[in-house]
């Protein structure tokens, strides 16, 4: 069962280590490229903060965004800002999330995200947990996937592995992480290849950060998977 209060604690958490680390920055470092491509560290900033507004609207039963071109043209508008501003839009948007999260609510409805994908209300804590996360690790400040706390990792695992399981374009994977959990996704028919390693280098792998590199597998290269 999912306990979306223990997931909120942990928002909370997360977004305190992100403004903390940012805090740390420049106006130069803000504007310098981040990991993923053709985003500087301004576009992941921007974008984590119009995801909080984004999930208050999903909470709230209004569209997630008014359009893919809209969505993408106010990461376009917030990303060149000073790290003052991207500060403040960030701690901003975090506290209307939570405050939206705090109010009394049905968290067994469902709700509608994006390109009209439904959840659970209980699942959007760790949803937003995922973009703070994940996110921070996209910046390329010192925070790597080795450093997010394991119940994240394995949970963030599991939520992948689930996402693509079934997808025609994904062979058939049997996961195993050093020491821990077993997952299988991909194609439901044929007989699983075995991806072993570190629960790090799993999640990279399945979220399109890294490339497979100390992983275990008969699979050589093993594939990219589709975009998140």
């Amino acid at each position: 069962m999912i306990d979306h209060v223990h997931d909120l604690a942990a928002v909370r958490d997360a977004t305190e280590r992100l403004l903390a680390a940012v805090a740390r920055l420049d106006n130069a470092a803000v504007a310098a490229p981040s990991r993923l491509p053709g985003w500087s560290r301004g576009h992941v900033l921007a974008h984590v903060s119009r995801n909080a507004d984004a999930l208050v609207n999903v909470l709230a039963g209004r569209p997630m965004y008014a359009s893919a071109e809209l969505r993408d043209a106010d990461i376009e508008r917030d990303a060149p800002r000073a790290l003052d501003a991207q500060l403040t839009d960030l701690a901003e948007s975090s506290a209307r999330f939570l405050e939206q999260a705090a109010a009394p609510a049905d968290w067994s409805r469902t709700v509608t995200m994006r390109n009209g994908v439904t959840d659970s209300a209980s699942r959007i804590p760790f949803r937003r947990l995922a973009e703070v996360e994940l996110h921070h690790v996209d910046l390329g400040i010192g925070y790597e996937l080795e450093d997010l706390p394991a119940e994240f990792t394995d949970r963030y695992i599991a939520f992948l592995a689930r996402r693509f399981t079934g997808n025609p374009d994904v062979p058939a994977f049997a996961l195993t992480a050093t020491g821990g959990g077993r997952w299988t996704t991909g194609r439901t028919e044929g007989t699983p290849v075995a991806v072993a390693g570190p629960a790090p280098a799993l999640l990279g792998w399945l979220a399109g950060r890294r490339d497979g590199a100390g992983l275990h597998t008969d699979a050589n290269p093993l594939p990219a998977l589709p975009p998140l």
